[in-house]
């Protein structure tokens, strides 16, 4: 495949992630209307619980001020600009997906912070009295994304040959 067609591939998985994250999220905001109800159980381990994170991951940096919303969104739209460099560098199919998955799930909140001023969190999983932060599809491709591109780089570096010392002849 070319670099080009490395990119293309990294384009679609993507936007796969913005239509799965944002669908989802109209889906719970406008017909299951969760604001309303607060919480659905699904499993013993999974409910949809609705959260408006004004914040970034877990919560973080939240009650910064009213421009809160508007600077993350920014940044992360920055980050955004980086993610399309680095998929136009990339080298493989593998390390387009990652990247795409990443910056389609930092659209999809992006959207949810102009929008509404906070990111749509809504899956929610816990085991007996232990809760895991509330999260959303943009949220899992983002960390997906994340793992995907330290395992392969792990596996990389495992699968190169060894530097040979190089030989002088005297």
């Amino acid at each position: 495949m070319t670099q080009y067609g490395y990119m293309r591939l990294g384009l679609i998985m993507g936007l796969i992630v913005l239509a799965a994250d944002q669908g989802s999220k109209y889906w719970i905001l406008y017909v299951l209307d969760l604001p309303d109800l607060r919480q659905v159980v699904l499993l013993p381990v999974l409910n949809l619980t609705m959260v408006w994170n004004q914040g970034v991951t877990f919560g973080f940096l939240q009650g910064l001020g009213q421009w809160t919303h508007l600077i993350l969104a920014s940044v992360a739209l920055i980050v955004v600009g980086l993610l399309g460099f680095w998929l136009r560098q990339a080298a493989n199919a593998f390390t387009a997906c990652a990247i795409g998955v990443i910056a389609g799930g930092a659209v999809g909140n992006v959207i949810d912070r102009i929008r509404y001023g906070a990111v749509v969190d809504f899956i929610h999983t816990h085991v007996g009295d232990w809760n895991w932060y509330v999260f959303n599809v943009a949220d899992a491709a983002i960390v997906c994304g994340v793992i995907g591109l330290i395992v392969e780089n792990w596996i990389n570096r495992g699968s190169k040959e060894p530097e040979r010392p190089l030989k002088y002849r005297v």
